[in-house]
C-alpha cells in the first residue's frame, strides 16, 4: 500500500523524481511547483482513493456474508441508485444558475448522501419486518430498480448540459475531494470501519448461517441494523464523494480470500481493506495514464479490473455445482 501510495504521489501527467518527491513531503514551500502539485492535487486525491478503496472492500465483505451471496456488493441494497437519484433531481431539476460553482459541488454531494441515506433508512425499516435475507435483496433490487426508473425519466426530460454534469458524475472521480470534503469523507469512512470492526464475532457467526446465530442468542435483526447503517456511512459517503464506484465491492473481498486462505472476519476484514486500497490506488494510478495528459474515468478502469475476477468467481461456483 505504502508502495502504490507513492507511486500514486510520483507519476501522473507530470513525473516527479523520488528525491524531489521527498523534499517536497519533508519541507514543502509555498513558491515550488512540486510542492502545490503534491499538497493542493495529489496528496488529497490519492488519500481520496485509499478510502474508497477500504470502505467499498469492507461494505463488500459485509455484504457477502449477510447475504451468503458471493456476488453481493455494497450497492445490492439499492444504495448507489437512491444516492444517483439524489443526484440527478438536484443536477437536472434544482441546480439552475448554481453550475460550476461551490454551491454546486456541495448541492451534489449533499443530494448524494441525502439519497443514499433515505435507501438506507427504508432497508433498515425492512430488516425489522422481515427476517429473510433473500427477501432484503430482492427488496433492495426493486428499489435499486425503482431508482434507475425515475433517473432514466429525469434523463429525458433534462437539457444537454444537464445530462452531461450528471454523466460525468457517474463516471467517478477523486479529484474534487479536497480540503473540508476530504475531512467530512474520513470521518464517515471512519465511523463505518468502527462499527464493521464490532461486528467481527457475529459476522463469524453467521457464516454457519442463520439458524446456529439464532441459536447462539445473536439478534439478527439487529445485526442487520447495524450492518445497514456501516454500508450507509461506507457507501454513502463514498458514493456522494466520489461518484458510483463499482466492481472493487465485489472482487477484492474474493482477492483477499484466495490469497489469505481465511474465511475468520479478523483476517478478512483488515486483509480486504489493504488489499482494496491498493487496488483503488493501481486504479486511479492507471486511470490518469502516466506520462499524458489524458484521465480514463475511474469507473472504467475498475470495471476491467473487477469484471475478470467476478467472472473466474462465476466459474469457479459452476465447477462446485457440477
Amino acid at each position: 500500500m505504502i508502495a502504490t501510495f507513492a507511486a500514486e504521489l510520483a507519476l501522473g501527467s507530470v513525473s516527479i523524481p523520488i528525491h524531489r518527491l521527498w523534499e517536497a513531503l519533508i519541507a514543502p514551500q509555498e513558491a515550488d511547483t512540486v510542492s502545490k502539485i503534491l499538497w493542493t492535487f495529489r496528496i488529497p486525491k490519492a488519500c481520496a482513493a485509499l478510502l474508497a478503496g477500504v470502505a467499498l472492500s469492507v461494505c463488500g465483505v459485509q455484504m457477502q456474508t449477510l447475504f451468503r451471496n458471493p456476488l453481493a456488493d455494497p450497492y445490492i441494497l439499492g444504495i448507489s441508485s437512491g444516492a444517483g437519484l439524489g443526484v440527478a433531481l438536484f443536477v437536472m431539476g434544482f441546480s439552475t444558475g448554481l453550475t460550476l460553482t461551490l454551491l454546486f459541488d456541495l448541492g451534489i454531494v449533499f443530494a448524494a448522501f441525502c439519497g443514499a441515506l433515505v435507501v438506507s433508512f427504508l432497508m433498515i425499516w425492512a430488516a425489522k419486518r422481515v427476517e429473510s435475507t433473500l427477501s432484503l435483496i430482492i427488496l433492495g433490487i426493486m428499489i435499486g430498480s425503482v431508482g434507475s426508473a425515475f433517473i432514466s425519466l429525469l434523463q429525458y426530460f433534462s437539457s444537454a448540459s444537464e445530462l452531461k454534469m450528471y454523466v460525468m458524475w457517474t463516471m467517478g472521480s477523486f479529484s474534487n475531494v479536497t480540503g473540508v470534503n476530504l475531512w467530512i469523507m474520513a470521518v464517515l469512512v471512519v465511523a463505518g470501519i468502527v462499527i464493521s470492526i464490532l461486528n467481527i464475532k457475529e459476522l463469524n457467526v453467521i457464516l454457519m448461517g442463520e439458524g446456529y446465530a439464532k441459536s447462539l442468542g445473536i439478534n439478527l435483526v439487529s445485526l442487520k441494523r447495524r450492518l445497514f447503517v456501516s454500508t450507509a456511512l461506507l457507501a454513502g459517503s463514498i458514493t456522494a464523494f466520489c461518484g458510483p464506484i463499482g466492481f472493487i465491492g465485489i472482487a477484492v473481498p474474493h482477492l483477499a480470500r484466495m490469497i489469505f486462505k481465511n474465511a475468520n472476519h479478523k483476517v478478512l476484514i483488515p486483509s480486504s481493506a489493504l488489499l482494496g486500497a491498493v487496488t483503488m490506488l493501481l486504479a486511479d494510478l492507471i486511470s490518469q495514464l502516466p506520462g499524458s495528459g489524458s484521465i480514463l474515468p475511474i469507473n472504467t478502469v475498475t470495471a476491467l479490473i473487477g469484471i475478470p475476477v467476478i467472472i473466474v468467481i462465476i466459474l469457479q461456483n459452476r465447477g462446485h455445482e457440477q
